[in-house]
């Protein structure tokens, strides 16, 4: 369901801002407008050696008609005191195949969450 509004907008986000709380992140666009957004997790590949952020803005604004989210996804770098950093595209399609599944995988782990214990 949320999948269909994930979206890489690396090329429009281009640097990221970590806020006190940890689960927060600033983004400034290219239009220099800074936006909040919610860190939903991170997680990092071996395989591309990599760390990466799922993360979506906060505002109606970021709602589509149908009331999912965007998600977006970056894989970023973080500076020499491990605060704030840069986000970076994911332009490799097989790269992007395994960012999906990983996403996919966290919210059917949450879907399994939600459910009521009998």
């Amino acid at each position: 369901m949320a999948e269909k509004n994930l979206k890489n907008k690396n090329e429009v986000w281009g640097m990221l801002e970590e806020t006190q709380e940890m689960n927060m992140l600033t983004v400034i666009n290219e239009e220099g407008e800074e936006i909040e957004c919610e860190i939903l997790f991170t997680f990092d590949s071996t395989e591309y050696n990599k760390d990466y952020v799922v993360y979506m803005p906060i505002g109606d604004e970021y709602v589509d008609e149908d009331g999912y989210p965007e998600i977006h996804v970056s894989s970023y770098t973080t500076d020499e005191n491990g605060e704030g950093g840069g986000l970076d595209p994911i332009e490799d399609e097989a790269e992007w195949d395994m960012v999906e599944e990983v996403i996919a995988s966290f919210l059917e782990a949450e879907e399994e969450d939600d459910e009521p214990i009998s």
